[in-house]
């Protein structure tokens, strides 16, 4: 296992790494919507959260060499679903065909009162 750590998304919160690499995957820990620069969050609504969080997971597999074209699944964490809509927006912007799969879920609290929290795990192959 090699841990995998970029200035370009927002250092970890806690006691985890950023992403890891194990044989031929990469697990992205669940990123936040904090713009890396001012360790803050991402100004505007739900859009602009998610986008942020998927440019976080984004700058951390191009630091291991992986686009997000590799992503296998993904999991999208949402404070209310009524903000489902709008985050699946973004989220198209980010991927192609063929999709990864995914499971979105609304959970009661997420880690700083974030309204988005999105995991992937990509491949190598």
């Amino acid at each position: 296992m090699n841990a995998i750590n970029t200035e370009k998304a927002p250092a970890a919160i806690g006691p985890y790494s950023q992403a890891i690499h194990a044989g031929n995957l990469v697990f992205v820990s669940g990123q936040l919507p904090i713009d890396p620069i001012t360790g803050s969050f991402a100004e505007g609504g739900i859009k602009e959260l998610t986008r942020q969080s998927l440019t976080n997971m984004k700058h951390i597999l191009e630091a291991e060499g992986l686009t997000m074209n590799q992503v296998v699944k993904t999991t999208v964490f949402l404070a209310e679903m009524s903000d489902f809509a709008e985050m699946n927006e973004v989220y198209a912007e980010f991927f192609s065909k063929p999709f990864p799969a995914r499971s979105a879920v609304a959970v009661k609290t997420l880690p700083k009162n974030a309204r988005v929290e999105i995991e992937c795990i990509a491949s190598e192959l």
